[in-house]
């Protein structure tokens, strides 16, 4: 979570003069609009100053419990945790969105990347989000499809290479150089639709994860030559949720 937090903290205009009783609320906003989590403890709120070099109050749980008797009241209980009164999760909302419209993503994006296992996966997903945040949409769209197809490269290798492999052995399209995979550099002989194709009839992915794949496929070669097509966040959007959620988290490695 340190990146994210990080990054969370860094988009806040004038965070080192923040004082810690906002910066409480600020991270209970992080951690339950930004990562979605149900609730947020004290625990997890000082684990937030600790990843961002920062000395963490010294009772938290107190500040926390003592923000449901405020006037207005600040946070809700629920089960062990908190969460943020309505009126002031929108406050929040409006100011971060104000202050980040150029270096924060949706928070869906950012709760996406902190759902990876640490490594070069969830490294490679926090600098394609770099690039949302920069506006670079069709990068973004070209990266995450990079992220998506070196997993399955992986999930072939570790789990279906058999399976993959007898398919392959029957095709029949000239398109594709290599009979069988025996190393990682084999699959840049199969052409990207035609990998699809391959994963379906070899059972490495089901048939509504080959309708999602063909689909988002068409977005990236759109995405990945000059053309007059209009590329909006919001279908960069779509095209790393469908992608990360249907395809990196779901094939696990």
């Amino acid at each position: 979570m340190t990146d994210t937090v990080n990054r969370f903290y860094n988009s806040i205009e004038n965070a080192s003069t923040q004082s810690q009783a906002s910066l409480i609320e600020l991270f209970v906003y992080f951690l339950t609009v930004e990562l979605g989590q149900d609730t947020a403890n004290a625990k997890g709120v000082d684990q937030c100053f600790i990843d961002c070099d920062l000395t963490p109050p010294r009772a938290t749980a107190s500040r926390l419990s003592e923000g449901l008797k405020t006037n207005p009241q600040k946070f809700v209980k629920s089960g062990s945790g908190y969460k943020l009164q309505r009126h002031m999760r929108e406050a929040l909302s409006k100011r971060l969105g104000a202050e980040t419209t150029t270096i924060q993503t949706s928070a869906t994006l950012r709760s996406i990347e902190h759902k990876l296992p640490d490594g070069g996966a969830k490294i490679f997903l926090a600098e394609t989000l770099d690039c949302f945040e920069a506006g670079a949409n069709r990068a973004t769209i070209v990266m995450v499809w990079i992220l998506a197809v070196n997993h399955l490269f992986d999930y072939i290798l570790k789990h279906k290479l058999a399976e993959f492999n007898a398919v392959l052995a029957k095709n029949t399209d000239r398109r594709v150089k290599v009979t069988a995979i025996t190393q990682r550099d084999d699959f840049s002989d199969i052409p990207e639709g035609k990998f699809i194709e391959l994963c379906r009839s070899a059972g490495v992915i089901s048939n509504d994860v080959r309708k999602i794949l063909d689909q988002k496929l068409g977005v990236r070669n759109t995405s990945a030559h000059p053309s007059g097509v209009k590329i909006t966040r919001s279908k960069v959007i779509d095209f790393v949720e469908d992608l990360v959620e249907n395809v990196v988290l779901k094939y696990t490695i």
